[in-house]
């Protein structure tokens, strides 16, 4: 005698009145907007190492010029919203994974448990692929795009110290002098740009795990891939070759990856179809 289980059965509390629904949603928003209070009041606190960490770039690339680093500031006050954007950034980035874990509370109970299975995997792997992407942007791109802009220089002190390239005395001098505010945005564009880059795989995988994209189709779409990877390329790095090439290697890689990623979970669908009796072997 088989006994039928209602599906409904494998899902949480999720018949809630909208008031519950709206209360809980409520509670989870207070949360996070607590942690990143907290992470931000924390980092405000440490501003100061956090500054000396994201110019580490700008002061290698002027180091190898022979170049003291130093940025000025260029309003009265500039020092003080320097601190709170850079408190900003590391609120955000410390209290993301309370933020998520928030969100994944809110959504788990309107889950069946085989949707939670399948979702957690990437609840865990977006924040992982964009701390990759910020640091791919840190440790790669920043030093070659910062290395091209400061190319721009000429003069006494934006040369090397070698006799050979010493300027005449009729060249007009073209020295870096950076606003603290304007590098801080500069260098958070860049990270931001890339961590959000490196969410594709996620994205697409989560897309083909939800039926909405199929290997097939992003294969089909890869000519449109390259140009919107190409145009994302040239306003994302600056006007280096070197950068762009780079961005766009490891963006259409991860597209590919993506594609193999899609592919793979319509392997394992068909799998568990067939073995159901669901699906025969010459669909």
């Amino acid at each position: 005698m088989s006994s039928k289980t209602d599906p409904r059965e494998d899902i949480d509390d999720s018949s809630a009145p909208l008031i519950e629904h709206l209360a809980e949603l409520r509670t989870r928003l207070i949360w996070s907007v607590l942690a990143f209070v907290v992470a931000m009041v924390l980092c405000y606190t440490v501003w100061n190492p956090i500054y000396n960490f994201l110019t580490q770039p700008i002061c290698s690339a002027l180091d190898q010029r022979g170049q003291e680093c130093g940025l000025i500031l260029l309003k009265l006050q500039e020092g003080f919203f320097v601190a709170i954007q850079i408190s900003f950034l590391g609120g955000f980035i410390l209290s993301f994974p309370i933020i998520a874990f928030q969100l994944w509370r809110f959504v788990a109970p309107g889950l069946y448990r085989n949707e939670k299975q399948a979702f957690l995997p990437f609840l865990i792997a977006s924040p992982a692929m964009f701390f990759l992407g910020a640091a791919f942007a840190y440790y790669v791109i920043l030093p070659m795009a910062y290395d091209f802009f400061l190319g721009f220089q000429q003069g006494p002190l934006a040369l090397p110290d070698d006799p050979d390239a010493a300027p005449s005395n009729s060249m007009a001098g073209i020295v870096f002098q950076g606003s603290v505010s304007e590098y801080l945005a500069l260098t958070t564009k860049f990270i931001l740009a890339f961590g959000l880059s490196f969410q594709l795989p996620v994205a697409l995988t989560l897309l083909g795990k939800a039926g909405l994209v199929s290997s097939e189709g992003l294969g089909s779409m890869r000519k449109y891939a390259l140009l919107l990877i190409l145009v994302l390329a040239a306003i994302v790095t600056p006007p280096d070759v070197v950068s762009q090439v780079v961005l766009f290697t490891v963006v259409y890689g991860l597209y590919e990856i993506s594609i193999q990623l899609v592919r793979r979970i319509e392997r394992r669908r068909d799998e568990e179809l067939r073995a159901q009796g669901l699906l025969d072997d010459d669909e």
